[in-house]
């Protein structure tokens, strides 16, 4: 996950000013960046940090010679992350007709790349969740942008969101989340209840159509562009796997939270854009719909226990924060179905409060 970009206002500190923890890597990254500069018509002395990942990437933005030209640095150290998938699924994505950053240029020994800039406006900061109507343009638009990455699909060319992947990301959930930062052992009646339902929500989801997925497909990663279409950051972990994982993410955020009304109305909008265009969704909504749910409680489980990591493993609490809202989810999710009344009481044993209540949706 991306965090958003750093506000216009603020100072723009030199390449000097920009932290290094390896001052053999800061100066390979200038010598990197004032070779390509006269190639690219960069100013090498406006360099400034854009944005930090949750994981050992960081962003930044470098001015070109022409007025209000600007470019993104990627620095992504090769010991700590491969670069080469974020290559691979960047020419993906303009095959598909999809807009993300160009790779202009790439120092595959030292982890160091060269793109174009998307803008530093995100979806996220410039929609409201208390006007849903006002904010549907934006996601009729990511809407187009799915589909185009979906239908551009082809086995064999990402690595696939199979059992085994399915599997080690549910397990992050009993391991960060409920043992480090709980502090509660999992074993006996818990461990049991978790095991029971992580089985079903795995045979779900690998029961969906698989096609490319993004795996991060929210409004913090889509930027808003003037008069030109959303374009799409951070895919560098996208796989082939289930259908219903992406609008999953979309519609149920890390760091926003719609009413259920506007979650449906979005969701049937994609579902009748994917049923148009030939994707494989089901042909019965109620049916469809489950399978976003128990998909989006794949990807709650696995956040929460990522964002406990986080913090315990990484020193990064801010994304603990953001927590409560994926135990809202699973709560919510859980209390639909009467097969994950067990995930639903270990969810209230770990939390100490009551579920609730929501509609209820068919099973198969």
């Amino acid at each position: 996950m991306t965090a958003p970009p750093l506000p216009a206002s603020e100072p723009t500190p030199s390449a000097e000013a920009i932290p290094w923890t390896d001052p053999q890597r800061s100066a390979t990254f200038r010598h990197w960046l004032a070779g390509i500069s006269a190639t690219h018509r960069l100013l090498p002395e406006t360099v400034r940090l854009a944005s930090a990942d949750a994981s050992f990437r960081r962003y930044f933005r470098v001015d070109g010679a022409d007025d209000g030209d600007t470019r993104i640095v990627m620095d992504a150290p090769p010991d700590k992350e491969n670069s080469e998938p974020f290559v691979q699924v960047a020419r993906l994505m303009a095959e598909a007709g999809i807009t993300a950053p160009k790779v202009l240029e790439w120092d595959r020994a030292n982890g160091f790349l060269l793109l174009d800039d998307l803008g530093r406006q995100t979806m996220l900061e410039v929609i409201d969740p208390a006007l849903p109507d006002a904010s549907r343009p934006l996601y009729d638009q990511a809407i187009d942008a799915l589909i185009r990455w979906q239908l551009a699909s082809r086995p064999g060319v990402l690595p696939p969101y199979d059992r085994a992947l399915l599997e080690r990301e549910l397990a992050l959930f009993p391991e960060w989340y409920i043992g480090r930062h709980r502090g509660i052992a999992v074993e006996g009646k818990l461990k049991e209840r978790l095991e029971r339902s992580f089985k079903l929500i795995v045979e779900s989801n690998l029961a969906s159509p698989s096609v490319y997925v993004h795996r991060d497909f929210m409004p913090r990663n889509l930027m808003v562009r003037d008069g030109a279409d959303l374009g799409v950051l951070d895919f560098q972990d996208a796989v082939y796997g289930p259908i219903t994982y992406d609008i999953a993410s979309l519609m149920r955020d890390a760091f926003l939270s719609w009413d259920e009304e506007f979650v449906l109305d979005v969701t049937i909008r994609y579902w009748e854009a994917a049923r148009k265009a030939g994707l494989p969704v089901d042909a019965d909504f109620g049916a469809f719909y489950r399978s976003v749910e128990w998909m989006g409680l794949q990807r709650h489980l696995k956040v929460a226990g990522i964002f406990a990591r986080l913090t315990l493993r990484d020193g990064k609490p801010r994304y603990l924060a953001d927590t409560p809202r994926f135990i809202a989810y699973i709560r919510s999710t859980a209390s639909r179905y009467m097969e994950l009344t067990p995930l639903l009481r270990v969810i209230d044993e770990i939390e100490g409060s009551s579920a609730l209540t929501g509609f209820v949706y068919g099973r198969p």
